[in-house]
C-alpha cells in the first residue's frame, strides 16, 4: 500500500509540432481512486500477511493464475495469467496449468536492468517459499494440508537445527514442466484447490531475485506483475499506487447475470476499457469512523469501504439512501457479507481454556450472559445478523435455517451454569471468583476505536449483570495480532471474511494443526480434526454439508469461540466512480472501476 503526489498524463504531440505551428493538446488530469481502509496494513510481502487490509494491497500488485470473473454471479474462476483452465486428472490429484508467455514483473533493481518474464518456474518457487519455515507464512496451514508431494519432507528437513530450506530440491508434487507449464500433484483428492489458485493476496507470484536481494525487508519491498505498483508508503498513514507500466495488455470483459440491471450497465460501461482504468490509487489510514465518514462528504474520498454502522440511521433510514444524498448522486450497494464476527477464548489460558466440564461451562456461561442482541441494535445498528455458527451467508455450505444455542442470549441459564460449576462470589467484593476462590477477570483485548469501544460497553455491560468482571488490553490491531498469535491474549474479538466461495474454509477455526493461526482459540478436539480432514478431500454436496455441520454443532458444545454476527455491508459511492460492485471474495477491484473526470466536484 503506497502514496505519492498527483500526476498528469501528457497528450502525445503530432510529429512535427514545431514546423507545423500546431498547439499541443491539453493534459489530461490522472485519474486517481482514492479511499480509506479502517485498520492500518502490516506490510506488503504475501507469504506473510494475514490481514484484509494488506491483503487487499497485495492483491492488487501480485497475480495467481487464475481469478474471479468481476461480475459473475454465483462466483466464477476464470483465467488470469493461466492460459487456460487447468488439466485434471487422477481423481482431483493432479492440476497441469499453463502459464502465459509475455507477462513481465515490475521494474527492479533486483533484474540488473532487464525485462524480468515470468515462468512456471517462478510459481515454483513462490509455492515452495510458502513452505520455508523462516518464511512464517500464515497461509502455511492451507497449502500443506493440500499435501503436494514432497514437500512435507522438505519441510522437515528444514526444520531440522542448522538447516535451511533447499529451494533447488526437485519434489514430485511441484513441478515446472517447462518454462511455461506448472504441474501440482496431490496425495489426497483436492476438488476445491483451484480456489487456492486464485489466491494472489498471499499467494501472488513473486520472483526469486526480488526475495533474495530483500531479504527481512521484503515487506517494503513488493515486486509483482500485477496491474498496479506500491509508489510511496507512510506506515498507518498514508499509501499510493500507480499503475504497474509492464501490466499486461488486457481489457476489461466479464459475464453479468442477465437478470442483474446493475452489473449489465456496468458491463455496458466498462466493456472493453483497457485495464486498469485508473492511474493511481490512494489509500489512507482512519480507524475512527467520523473522520473517515467526514472525509467522504468532504469530496476527499471517491468510495466509503463500509459505511460504519454508528452512521446507518443518517445515511441509510429504514435501509435506504438518505433523499438528502440521493439528490447529490451518491449511491449504494447493501449486502450480507461472507464473513463472521466473533470472540475467541484462549484455549490455553488457565483462565477460560482447557477441556474439562467446569471449563466448558465458564465459557457456555459467558456466551449464554453476552447480548448479541443488543450488539446488534446498538453499536451496529441493526446491520448485522446474529451467527448460529461460523460458516457465513454467501458461501457454500451456509444454512439460513440452521439455529444453535450460539446466538441465545439467557443470563438465567447463564447464572446457574456458574454457580453450579462453583464459579461464585467467594471474596463478598460483587464479583464471581474462580472455584478456588482466586479473582475471575476476564481480560479482552481491543483496539483504541470509537467503533471497539461500542463494543467494549456490550461486553462490560452484559458481564456485569451476570457478576463476572473483565478488563480491556487496548493495543492497536497488528500488536494485538502478534500477541494472539504467540497465544498471549485471553480473549478477543474480531472478523473473518471469505477469501473463496466455500464456507467450509471456516472450518479451519477448529482445526488443531493450525493452532494460533486459522485457529487462534488453539481448540483441539480429535473428533472434529478427523472430521475436517474428511470432509476437505469430498466434493460438495449433502454429504459434506452434513459433515460441515457436525463440526460447527462440536464448536457450540466446547464454545471456544463465541461467533456474534454476520454483518449487513453498505458500500458509499461517489457520483464520479463508474464500475464498482462489492464481490463476494475477491478484493481485486481497483483494475475494474474508472473516474468520471467530468462529474468531479472543482476545487
Amino acid at each position: 500500500m503506497g502514496l505519492g503526489k498527483i500526476g498528469v498524463v501528457l497528450a502525445v504531440l503530432c510529429w512535427g509540432f514545431g514546423a507545423s505551428g500546431e498547439t499541443p493538446s491539453k493534459p489530461q488530469a490522472a485519474k486517481v481512486l482514492r479511499y480509506a481502509f479502517e485498520i492500518a496494513e502490516t506490510g506488503f510481502d504475501p507469504a506473510q500477511i494475514s490481514d484484509y487490509y494488506s491483503r487487499t494491497a497485495t492483491e492488487n500488485m501480485f497475480d495467481a493464475l487464475y481469478r474471479y470473473d468481476y461480475l459473475a454471479r454465483p462466483a466464477k474462476v476464470i483465467p488470469n495469467v493461466a492460459d487456460g483452465m487447468p488439466v485434471i486428472t487422477d481423481d482431483f490429484r493432479n492440476y497441469t496449468i499453463k502459464v502465459k508467455p509475455g507477462i513481465y514483473f515490475a521494474d527492479d533493481p533486483a533484474f540488473g536492468g532487464k525485462k524480468r518474464e515470468l515462468t512456471a518456474q517462478d510459481f515454483v518457487y513462490t509455492f515452495k517459499r510458502i513452505f520455508d519455515p523462516k518464511t512464517k507464512a500464515q497461509i502455511y496451514p492451507d497449502l500443506e494440508e493440500v499435501k503436494l508431494l514432497g514437500m512435507d519432507a522438505l519441510r522437515r528437513a528444514a526444520e531440522k537445527p542448522g538447516a535451511s530450506f533447499n529451494y533447488d530440491t526437485d519434489v514430485e508434487g511441484l513441478r515446472a514442466l517447462d518454462r511455461y507449464t506448472i504441474q501440482f500433484k496431490m496425495l489426497e483428492s483436492k476438488p476445491r484447490f483451484i480456489y487456492l489458485l486464485t489466491e494472489s493476496s498471499v499467494l501472488g507470484v513473486v520472483a526469486r531475485e526480488v526475495v533474495e536481494k530483500y531479504g527481512d525487508k521484503i515487506m517494503e519491498h513488493p515486486v509483482g506483475t500485477g496491474p498496479f505498483k506500491l509508489d510511496q508508503w507512510t506506515r498507518s498513514s498514508k499509501i499510493t499506487f500507480v499503475k504497474n507500466p509492464n501490466f499486461r495488455e488486457e481489457y476489461y470483459e466479464a459475464e453479468p447475470p442477465a437478470d442483474d440491471e446493475l452489473s449489465q450497465e456496468i458491463y455496458r460501461q466498462m466493456k472493453g476499457k483497457r485495464i486498469p482504468v485508473v492511474d493511481k490509487v490512494e489509500i489512507s489510514i482512519i480507524d475512527e469512523v467520523q473522520p473517515r465518514w467526514l472525509s467522504f462528504l468532504g469530496n476527499e474520498h471517491d468510495f466509503l469501504m463500509y459505511l460504519p454502522a454508528q452512521f446507518a440511521n443518517q445515511v441509510i433510514p429504514n435501509n435506504k439512501l438518505a433523499p438528502n444524498l440521493v439528490k447529490k448522486g451518491i449511491r449504494i450497494e447493501r449486502y450480507a457479507a461472507p464473513e463472521v464476527t466473533f470472540s475467541y477464548f484462549n484455549m490455553e489460558n488457565p483462565t477460560v481454556g482447557g477441556n474439562t466440564v467446569d471449563k466448558v461451562a465458564l465459557r457456555r456461561a459467558i456466551a449464554l450472559a453476552y447480548n448479541t442482541e443488543e450488539e446488534i441494535r446498538v453499536p451496529r445498528r441493526n446491520q448485522a445478523i446474529a451467527a448460529q455458527g461460523v460458516v457465513p451467508p454467501n458461501t457454500w455450505g451456509y444454512d439460513p435455517k440452521f439455529k444453535s444455542e450460539m446466538s441465545d442470549y439467557n443470563p438465567a441459564r447463564a447464572k446457574a451454569l456458574l454457580d453450579m460449576f462453583g464459579y461464585v462470589d467467594k471474596d463478598g467484593d460483587g464479583w464471581r471468583d474462580m472455584p478456588d476462590g482466586s479473582p475471575l477477570v476476564l481480560e479482552y483485548a481491543t483496539s483504541p476505536s470509537a467503533a471497539d469501544r461500542e463494543l467494549n460497553e456490550v461486553w462490560k455491560k452484559s458481564m456485569t449483570a451476570v457478576g463476572i468482571q473483565v478488563v480491556f488490553k487496548t493495543a492497536k490491531w497488528p500488536e494485538n495480532l502478534k500477541a494472539a498469535r504467540a497465544g498471549k491474549v485471553m480473549m478477543w474479538g474480531l472478523g473473518n471474511s471469505a477469501s473463496s466461495p466455500d464456507g467450509g474454509s471456516f472450518l479451519d477455526f477448529g482445526y488443531g494443526p493450525q493452532k494460533f493461526e486459522g485457529n487462534l482459540a488453539a481448540f483441539q478436539n480429535d473428533e472434529y480434526d478427523k472430521l475436517y480432514r474428511q470432509q476437505v478431500v469430498m466434493p460438495d454436496g449433502p454429504d459434506r454439508l452434513a459433515i460441515m455441520q457436525k463440526m460447527v454443532k462440536i464448536l457450540v458444545t466446547y464454545m471456544p469461540y463465541k461467533f456474534n454476527t454476520h454483518r449487513i455491508r453498505t458500500d458509499v459511492m461517489q457520483p464520479w466512480l463508474i464500475g464498482y460492485r462489492r464481490h463476494p471474495t475477491s478484493r481485486a477491484f481497483w483494475r475494474y472501476v474508472d473516474i468520471d473526470l467530468s462529474k468531479l466536484p472543482k476545487p
